[in-house]
């Protein structure tokens, strides 16, 4: 059974054409029905421009476009001729099975929320993004979706992340960590000694606090962090490996020796930076939305966009959301739980 994917071509800050650009080669590459959510007259004219034939696609015309920088949730109430709102919107009718967004993060969000609704049991959505380690991938949630989260929606995120390592990373009884500024359970504050607890009386893997600096290293398959913490370690992590590959890059350059060698191990480099690039790992799923929603990164290019289309077709073809609602089912019926939500 076939898959429709939603695509916000208005969306990022190389939209329309790379978004256009990664539609395309997803529908070479995954045959999938790909609905084209924007301005119709953009859509046309990159057609033209790349040759492309338009009959292998359904266009959803959104007039209005929501910019990187405007207010999430008043953009969404003002403009509902946009395609962040469209696709929302028809993910909400079933017209489509899943929506892809490398636009406004917060707009997509509030969107998805306000619009789609949330799986039962679940309070608030979180973005959740895979990362490379040591012993392969993991997935850290929240990276944006909730800045002030309340405890109970941290243990929400490591419910949606676990499941989500099983299914999708192929992962059995996948660990689960909490980001935290010492491995201890007595380290951090209250709010997350709290969080500690909850995941403690859980029947999750779970393995405790792992600090910062642990992250890349494969110890636990699930980081939960809120989403003012996960964000900033995700674009801290990004500065650095784009200034480190500067500083390694100008001293190979100033070296002769250093340039000798650059000709030898070139072809590693080019595996090693592909195993760092974001484009390898396409979109961040939004979990918790009783849809299929993915968050693509803003400065996507079309390779990017085309794997953010193919994670979302797998999200589709797991049932991800029948087996979260399950698992969050069975963990609220363990009683010493109960006994720690009415503390």
């Amino acid at each position: 059974m076939s898959c429709r994917i939603g695509i916000d071509i208005s969306g990022g800050d190389h939209a329309p054409e790379e978004i256009f650009k990664g539609a395309v080669l997803a529908k070479k590459e995954y045959n999938e029905e790909i609905i084209l959510i924007g301005v119709k007259e953009e859509i046309e004219a990159q057609a033209r421009k790349n040759k492309v034939n338009l009959k292998d696609f359904e266009i959803m015309h959104a007039p209005e476009k929501i910019d990187m920088g405007e207010a999430p949730a008043t953009s969404v109430r003002r403009k509902k001729n946009s395609s962040i709102v469209i696709g929302a919107q028809m993910l909400k009718e079933r017209k489509i099975d899943a929506f892809v967004s490398c636009g406004n993060t917060g707009a997509a969000t509030a969107a998805a929320t306000l619009i789609i609704g949330l799986i039962e049991g679940i309070e608030r959505p979180g973005i959740g993004i895979a990362i490379p380690t040591r012993e392969g991938v993991s997935l850290i949630i929240d990276v944006g979706a909730n800045v002030d989260p309340k405890p109970l929606h941290l243990f929400q995120y490591g419910i949606m992340g676990s499941v989500y390592c099983e299914l999708v990373f192929n992962k059995q009884s996948p660990t689960v960590g909490l980001l935290n500024i010492g491995e201890e359970e007595t380290k951090g504050s209250d709010f997350v000694k709290y969080v500690h607890k909850l995941f403690a009386a859980s029947s999750l893997n779970f393995k405790g606090n792992l600090e910062a600096k642990h992250m890349f290293s494969g110890q636990c398959d699930c980081i939960v962090a809120d989403g003012f913490v996960g964000n900033v370690a995700l674009k801290v992590t990004e500065g650095c490996a784009e200034t480190m590959g500067k500083f390694l890059f100008d001293t190979i350059m100033k070296d002769p020796l250093g340039l000798l060698g650059l000709l030898l191990i070139k072809r590693s480099l080019r595996k090693f930076k592909r195993v760092l690039d974001y484009a390898e790992y396409g979109g961040a799923p939004l979990l918790g939305v009783d849809g299929v929603v993915i968050i693509g990164h803003g400065r996507s290019n079309a390779y990017a966009v085309k794997n953010a289309i193919r994670v979302a077709i797998h999200e589709v073809k797991y049932d991800l959301n029948v087996k979260i609602k399950k698992r969050v089912d069975e963990i609220y019926q363990n009683e010493d739980f109960k006994r720690l939500l009415t503390v």
